[in-house]
């Protein structure tokens, strides 16, 4: 059985490669936005040079919190009250008591930590800003000026504030703002109320049959529990999705056994990574299923941005707008930007089949992007935004923008602006706030 596995997850990594990475394939990317942060053990690949004439001097960010524990009390509790009746019972088979087991110790290490950052949580954004600060040292030197906002989330302060630690440990003379307040979520975590009732009728009328199509044949219980009838009446009511959450989630956290691929088949895994991600899709994607109206949910953040990147060009100052928050903002928000094409048109739900939308690669614990601008060396400002070039990295990758590139990854920033500014007046005219 575990070269059964092995082999499947190489096939399926071979048929992956030509668009993602190695570091972000099964098993581990299969718990979808439970996914670890793919480069704390490992670096990203190696950036492109800096083009001869230019130095970056500013960057506008957004990042998602860290690695976290599950946000519910039951999420937890479930799946141990569940299997603790084939305990009771006598049917659990070696592994089913080792699942349990460890559930237990999961569930009593989750007692007051509902939602929070975990350690390995902290790791990533302290490895990502020690990254910040090297990869850009004329952006993060002493007279800096960086701001750091946070959403009013406790896991998202200390993100902020582990990243902030991380940038210091290769910059120290940094002195950052930090603030975290009810006054900024209009852009940190805009609620776009409007587009959650489009996004509710499509998910029930496109998502819910591609989810039934995709929800496996429930063959992990045989790897549990002995009784068949047992399991299927007494155990599996009401167990899934917990267990895949909570055995998803453990590469999230130091200590915490990873039985994700011990449980659940290869195929298995599959569906339910599929059923998942397809509930990101239809929050975000660019679709003619929401009058495709999900990306621009994030319209507001995308606006700060570019304000506050005019300011920089107008000042010259440098340094950086650092903003922690969550994945349901950064997801949407790299749809609005179109991002490596993930801001093309989905026409269906079945479309997902091909494996070009993958919500772990844009959305894992920690994700970011990274907004970096360049400007001509010796040249005083205010920069036109036509002096100045820009490239964006999503997870530290650099990754394609919807205008003509001056040079590999770099874009200028007029063409990108007026690009943006004017799909953002598009839509302002088209709909309603």
């Amino acid at each position: 059985m575990r070269l059964y596995r092995k082999l499947f997850f190489a096939a399926l990594a071979a048929a992956w490669a030509s668009t993602a990475p190695a570091q972000e394939l099964p098993a581990k990317g299969l718990a979808g936005n439970l996914t670890v942060y793919p480069y704390v053990d490992a670096e990203p690949p190696a950036q492109t040079p800096t083009p001869d004439g230019y130095e970056p001097f500013h960057m506008e960010h957004y990042g998602r919190h860290g690695s976290r524990w599950l946000i519910g009390k039951n999420d937890y509790l479930t799946p141990v009250r569940n299997l603790e009746k084939a305990e009771r019972a006598g049917k659990l088979t070696p592994l089913g008591q080792t699942t349990l087991t460890a559930l237990r110790s999961i569930a009593d290490a989750s007692h007051g930590r509902l939602g929070e950052l975990s350690d390995k949580g902290a790791l990533q954004h302290q490895i990502i800003g020690r990254r910040m600060a090297r990869n850009y040292p004329q952006i993060f030197n002493d007279s800096a000026t960086v701001d750091a906002k946070a959403t009013i989330v406790i896991r998202c302060i200390l993100s902020m504030f582990n990243g902030l630690e991380g940038i210091q440990q290769v910059a120290p003379g940094i002195r950052p703002t930090t603030d975290a307040s009810e006054a900024d979520m209009r852009f940190m975590n805009y609620n776009d109320r409007p587009a959650w009732p489009i996004k509710d009728r499509a998910e029930a009328e496109y998502v819910r049959p591609y989810q039934a199509a995709h929800r496996g044949d429930s063959t992990y219980l045989s790897r549990l529990v002995t009784d068949p009838e047992f399991a299927r009446d007494s155990v599996a009511p009401g167990i899934m999705p917990y267990l895949y959450w909570v055995l998803g989630a453990a590469q999230g956290h130091t200590g915490q056994p990873w039985l994700l691929e011990e449980v659940f088949s290869p195929e298995e895994l599959m569906e339910m990574w599929k059923s998942g991600n397809a509930t990101w899709f239809i929050h975000s994607a660019n679709t003619p299923m929401t009058n495709h109206r999900m990306p621009y949910t994030q319209r507001k953040l995308l606006e700060r941005m570019i304000e506050r990147t005019d300011s920089a060009l107008a000042t010259g100052t440098h340094g950086a707008n650092l903003r922690y928050g969550h994945d349901g903002i950064l997801v949407n928000l790299v749809t609005l930007m179109e991002l490596n094409n993930y801001g093309r048109e989905f026409a269906t739900v079945e479309e997902l089949d091909d494996l070009t939308w993958r919500d772990f690669e844009i959305i894992p614990m920690a994700g970011n992007m990274q907004m970096v601008f360049y400007r001509p060396e010796g040249k005083a400002a205010p920069y036109s935004p036509a002096d100045v070039l820009v490239k964006v990295l999503l997870n530290e990758r650099e990754v394609t923008l919807p205008v003509v590139p001056v040079v590999g990854p770099y874009y200028r920033w007029s063409d990108l602006r007026d690009y943006y500014l004017t799909k953002l007046q598009n839509f302002s005219s088209t709909f309603t706030e």
